[in-house]
């Protein structure tokens, strides 16, 4: 057993900002998989053709099995009858059977999975807490842990398929659409986990996203609230070639599925420490519990956390959806303008609003003084390098300030275009010169300076004009069908508006 006691006091504040100063250089968002040798690209073709279709209709023939044994024991309950209580006689005897199909068909897809340490009761540990997650494999653990209940979204409950074997978990629906989502779903994990009733224990990875397994993310609260034992579960996948981690930016779930298919065999490595019994502070302080319980789990993986969240992953996913290029620097440098105090300060937004001349290339110095920082602080060097893509030293500091504003303020690619005529002009008013109006396509929608030189042409009011507006400019881009995806998907927005 583990005694938060000697847990309970947070590290300084110089330690918090040195640990995270270093974590914030790792990239836990990204996964680059390639064949790299002849030989491994002729043994995923050979295999293929020679194992992949019998692995696949075995997978198919277990999986239909687990779901018919699912279906037999979901017959006649409802929704509500599987929430108000824990699945008694016949139907709970199911569960080691269904388990017991589960992981034959990992052992069909090639993944041997060990076991090390042994899964405390419910008695002992009402909640099991899972990291690092790094790819949805990660789901097939439900039937080395006796079928835990999981915390999942509505949605998935919903799939004819695969939600059988999910309400079979007995679990914990997040509805997203409802605004009150969050408090009732830890409402429920403190009743499940206090209750009496011999409700199974429920699962719970509290990263709450994939990562490339480099960290520990910040670990969300919602595990730690109950206040109750906790038994830490450490997941390793020791593979020479990584085929299974699913993140933010790297290979799809199908890539995936099929290279770890087509690969003679596959580990996967589950760990039970010692249960965690919190203190009395932790039980106070559900976010000093996670730090704690992680801080553990991180020294056993021999890993370092990293104060990434779940919320970075929003950012991600917009800069994606807008096409911003380096998508896991934008985060990275969002936590660091963060923590400089820029973020709240909104520094960037009030330099365009101010500004009277074009910005430049800007040196370190430059770059510090222009937004008020100390450039002998290590946080804001990190901030610049990042930035400074060529190391020479130096950033364009537009380039700079559209990515900040684009990642806070755009949710189109029309808004990015406004905004990068905003910051590339030298006036207050939405009006370009020939160059300026180069850089604002350039930045906002890729544009090559041929094609934009000639929307400046066609944009001009008159032969003699030397600046082109807004309005001038969208009416040519939209009359250009390249571009008329821009539009369309702005006049969707309106009419749903409307």
């Amino acid at each position: 057993m583990m005694n938060g006691n000697a847990k309970n006091q947070r590290p300084d504040a110089d330690d918090i900002d040195g640990a995270s100063l270093g974590a914030d250089i790792l990239n836990p968002f990204v996964h680059r998989l390639e064949l790299g040798s002849t030989y491994e690209k002729l043994k995923t073709i050979f295999l293929t053709i020679a194992l992949l279709p019998f692995r696949l209709a075995a997978i198919t023939t277990l999986m239909i099995l687990a779901w018919l044994l699912a279906c037999l024991g979901l017959h006649g309950l409802s929704e509500e009858d599987l929430r108000r209580a824990p699945l008694k006689g016949w139907r709970r005897k199911l569960v080691p059977w269904i388990c017991f199909v589960g992981r034959l068909t990992y052992q069909a897809g090639g993944m041997k999975i060990v076991v090390r340490g042994k899964q405390a009761s419910r008695s002992e540990a009402p909640i099991l807490v899972l990291a690092p997650h790094s790819t949805f494999i990660d789901g097939g653990i439900v039937y080395v842990t006796g079928f835990p209940s999981i915390i999942v979204r509505r949605e998935s409950g919903l799939n004819p398929f695969i939600g059988k074997l999910i309400n079979y978990t007995q679990p914990v629906y997040v509805w997203r659409e409802d605004p009150n989502s969050r408090q009732n779903t830890i409402k429920e994990i403190i009743e499940r986990t206090t209750s009496k009733e011999d409700w199974p224990q429920v699962m719970i990875f509290p990263e709450g996203t994939c990562t490339n397994r480099s960290c520990l993310i910040t670990f969300k609260s919602g595990a730690f609230y109950p206040g109750v034992p906790v038994q830490p579960v450490c997941i390793r996948y020791p593979n020479k070639l990584d085929t299974v981690t699913w993140t933010w930016e790297g290979p799809g779930a199908l890539k995936l599925l099929w290279l770890t298919l087509t690969q003679l065999n596959s580990s996967c490595e589950i760990e039970f420490l010692p249960v965690y019994n919190p203190s009395e502070a932790e039980k106070l302080d559900p976010k000093l519990y996670a730090n704690n319980v992680r801080r553990l789990m991180a020294e056993a993986l021999k890993i370092p956390v990293s104060d990434y969240t779940y919320d970075d992953c929003r950012i991600i996913r917009k800069a994606h959806q807008l096409h911003l290029p380096h998508a896991s620097n934008i985060v990275k440098s969002h936590k660091l303008r963060y923590k400089l105090g820029l973020v709240a300060s909104k520094t960037e937004e009030e330099l365009v609003q101010k500004k009277t001349t074009n910005f430049g290339d800007v040196n370190l110095q430059e770059f510090a003084q222009i937004l008020r920082l100390d450039d002998k602080d290590p946080t804001t060097q990190q901030l610049f390098r990042i930035h400074d893509k060529y190391g020479q030293g130096k950033i364009d500091l537009e380039e700079y300030i559209f990515t900040v504003l684009a990642t806070a303020n755009a949710s189109s690619e029309l808004d990015k275009v406004e905004i990068a005529f905003d910051i590339c002009g030298s006036k207050a008013a939405l009006c370009l010169t020939q160059s300026e109006l180069r850089k604002a396509l350039r930045l906002s929608i890729r544009m090559q300076p041929e094609e934009s030189d000639s929307i400046f042409q066609l944009a001009k009011s008159d032969e003699s004009a030397c600046t082109v507006t807004f309005d001038d400019v969208m009416t040519q881009l939209s009359n250009r069908t390249e571009y008329a995806h821009l539009f369309a998907a702005n006049n969707e927005s309106s009419k749903k508006a409307i």
